[in-house]
């Protein structure tokens, strides 16, 4: 009682307790839980005996043996009375007299044992005639020839039964909860990897909790992805605006109780705070004795990242076992959390980056069209100038015009593969696919450098395998893929060496390559026609093969800054090979030359009696 009075004054300093209703209630509830604490204790080594009989010498004869402690021994004489002791005060031992003048001493048995787990009930007999359904239900006997010692011994024993029985069946039940409770969180973490909603997480957590610890009341501050604070609020009971108000106050002060020495992530305060409350049973409402209740409290956090902090109350008091559970289902939320706030931070920037392609596509699309417009004249008049038609022109003049027209054509050149990289990644390239013959493009491109190899002194050779099968192809993009190659061999090829284009048949299995390009033709099944442009030029260093294959990318040296160029040729022909179903690849070594290849499909296949390749259907 001094712990009450003491307790008692300091709840009352406090403001715990501010009114002599409140204070009486309080003063109440703890005497009774006291008393039930005392009652336990004092009932907790008892052994405590029902004796069932109507025979006064068997009645005295038992008061004698277990009237004093460590029993606890009680009588009666009909069922009713029975069934009264079962409700106020359970026995351990039930001793029945064979000769009771019951109805059925068979259903009272069967009753016994279903209102009470691990009743030993023991039947005083003479040991003649026993019936054998009642000899089946009960735990024992009791013979009226057994000595006093050998009836205190045989109790004894049975007591000692109904102690291991209940321990027994109390570490089941324990068994059973704590496997419930895995069961949440595995269910709960389940759920949790199975979203990437902010707010599904926050519910899946309560939930779990809810499972797990039978919550009265959880106030949980959170910040969404767009850093709003709500303060979402799951109760038992409906909550009145008083003590809404301060739940609210009470879960701010929390929060910022977190970052005392620090400055928190988030600033709030009552006006900021947006609630929302999710109220189980609204016909009936808390009050504030809640805050009378055990609480838990636990910051939802992940190193540096921090998404929020909950508490919850219970009318009972929370086990150390509740705590974890409380503490792992808490942590548990925090990476899921934070794989949702980088997953919704990637689908924004993915968005920024979507319409920022867009603009660089206008922008590219009015530039280049802007671009080539006046190009058309130029090109023209320079051609005019260049034939004579507007007088004889000196060797001088003569000359700046060739150069202005071949400058001409690189810029135009230059625009087109601007705009041609532009429809590939828009997926608006066109293409004119029909039934050809490689040995066509090689020979187009043949023609078409073979000037212009000369002004620089380089051998130009093709090495055409004889007879190869036709391909569905678009001639006019080969076209312009072998002209990539072929323009960027003459490039980077010295004076004095030479360029080699070949073509031959080769079935997937046999197509090798080094380490760079191996997922290039992993997937090629069947038979290809491989075109290779072979140069005696100033060759790539080995870490830099799959650089040039980039968009805007020149390999760095000397050479590659004197010839300039956008970098877009190569990453164009990618893309058109890749339109063909087929791969390109290279290999080179500095200073001693490079090889590109490309792989095209054969005709693998006849419909209605035309040949045609399946894959660019």
């Amino acid at each position: 009682m001094t712990i009450i009075k003491n307790q008692t004054k300091s709840l009352y300093k406090a403001g715990r307790v501010d009114t002599f209703a409140n204070l009486t209630k309080y003063l109440f509830d703890k005497i009774l839980i006291t008393c039930q604490k005392i009652y336990s204790i004092y009932n907790k080594n008892m052994g405590k005996i029902l004796l069932v009989s109507q025979e006064d010498s068997i009645i005295c004869n038992f008061k004698n043996l277990f009237g004093k402690k460590p029993y606890k021994f009680k009588n009666c004489t009909d069922e009713i009375s029975i069934y009264d002791y079962i409700q106020i005060d359970p026995p351990d031992i039930f001793i029945l007299d064979e000769n009771l003048k019951f109805s059925d001493i068979k259903s009272t048995i069967k009753k016994i044992k279903s209102s009470l787990d691990n009743a030993q009930i023991l039947l005083l007999t003479s040991g003649e005639n026993v019936n054998d359904e009642i000899s089946k239900l009960v735990s024992g006997f009791i013979l009226d020839k057994f000595s006093e010692n050998l009836i205190v011994s045989t109790v004894n024993t049975h007591l000692k039964t109904k102690e291991n029985l209940d321990k027994l069946s109390e570490k089941n039940k324990d068994l059973a909860d704590s496997l419930y409770r895995l069961n949440v969180l595995y269910n709960t973490s389940s759920q949790f990897a199975g979203t990437l909603d902010t707010k599904k997480l926050i519910d899946y957590m309560i939930e779990g909790l809810d499972k797990s610890l039978s919550f009265d009341l959880t106030c949980t501050i959170f910040f969404g992805l767009k850093k709003e604070p709500i303060l979402i609020i799951n109760s038992l009971y409906d909550i009145s605006e008083e003590l809404m108000s301060a739940l609210k106050l009470r879960a701010i002060l929390n929060y910022k109780s977190l970052f005392e020495n620090k400055n928190a992530p988030f600033q709030i305060d009552e006006k900021t705070l947006k609630i929302i409350k999710i109220i189980k049973n609204p016909n009936n409402k808390f009050t504030f004795s809640i805050f009378q209740y055990d609480n838990m409290f636990a910051p939802i956090d992940l190193g540096d990242n921090f998404f929020g902090c909950i508490e919850i109350f219970k009318q009972n008091s929370f086990t150390t076992d509740d705590a974890t559970y409380f503490q792992t289902i808490v942590q548990q939320v925090s990476l899921p959390l934070k794989s949702a706030g980088l997953y919704q931070e990637i689908i924004e920037k993915n968005i920024e980056l979507e319409k920022l392609e867009r603009v660089k596509s206008e922008f590219i699309s009015i530039v280049s069209h802007e671009l080539r417009t006046p190009l058309t004249p130029i090109r023209n008049a320079l051609s005019i100038l260049s034939s004579g038609r507007c007088g004889t022109l000196g060797e001088n003049a003569v000359k700046f015009i060739d150069m202005a027209k071949r400058n001409v054509e690189n810029l135009t050149s230059i625009i087109n593969d601007i705009l041609d990289i532009n429809k590939i990644e828009a997926g608006k390239m066109d293409f004119n696919y029909r039934i050809m013959n490689i040995h066509s493009v090689i020979e187009n491109v043949k023609n078409n450098f073979d000037c212009v190899a000369k002004e620089h002194d380089i051998t130009f050779v093709t090495k055409e395998q004889e007879n190869l099968p036709d391909i569905y192809a678009d001639s006019h993009r080969l076209d312009q893929v072998l002209t990539n190659l072929v323009s960027n061999a003459i490039k980077f090829t010295p004076t004095g060496k030479k360029i080699t284009i070949t073509s031959e048949l080769k079935n997937a299995d046999d197509i090798k390559t080094n380490s760079y390009f191996e997922n290039e033709i992993k997937d090629l099944k069947g038979n290809y026609i491989i075109v290779s442009v072979v140069d005696e030029g100033i060759g790539i260093k080995k870490e830099n093969l799959l650089k040039a294959f980039d968009k805007f990318t020149q390999i760095e040296n000397s050479l590659s800054r004197k010839v300039g160029g956008t970098g877009l040729g190569l990453p164009i022909a990618k893309q058109l090979i890749k339109a063909h179903k087929g791969s390109i690849w290279c290999d080179s070594e500095e200073n001693k030359g490079s090889s590109f290849h490309f792989a095209l499909p054969v005709i693998t296949e006849s419909i209605e009696g035309k040949t045609i390749q399946k894959e660019l259907l």
